[in-house]
């Protein structure tokens, strides 16, 4: 049976939005925030525009106004996307068991 060709697209289209995810850090923890886990959902449309729901380590996080900003640019800035829009959300709220093993292991967590 053959693969649906735009499954393939969004599939490849994801990859490249997550390693684009892990050059994006929080700026108190030195860590991407792909891997802190502060990225909940990457929705891909059949037109390739992304939506993100994502949240912050805090809703006090300094750079609540800026990172959101940076994500939808630099997920916009992938070959292929059309538009990249971000939505920060609370709730569940993030906490430090949401990090990678990657994440912890690096900040020396375990």
């Amino acid at each position: 049976m053959m693969d649906n060709p735009l499954r393939e697209i969004k599939k490849k289209t994801e990859h490249k939005i997550i390693n684009m995810l892990k050059t994006i850090f929080d700026p108190e923890i030195p860590v991407d925030i792909y891997e802190l886990g502060l990225i909940y959902e990457i929705k891909i449309d059949d037109e390739i525009n992304v939506g993100i729901e994502m949240t912050l380590t805090s809703p006090n996080c300094p750079v609540a106004e800026t990172l959101p900003k940076e994500v939808e640019d630099k997920v916009g800035e992938v070959h292929g996307v059309k538009t990249s829009k971000v939505n920060i959300v609370f709730d569940p709220p993030w906490d430090k068991d949401m990090m990678s093993e990657e994440a912890k292991l690096d900040l020396g967590m375990i």
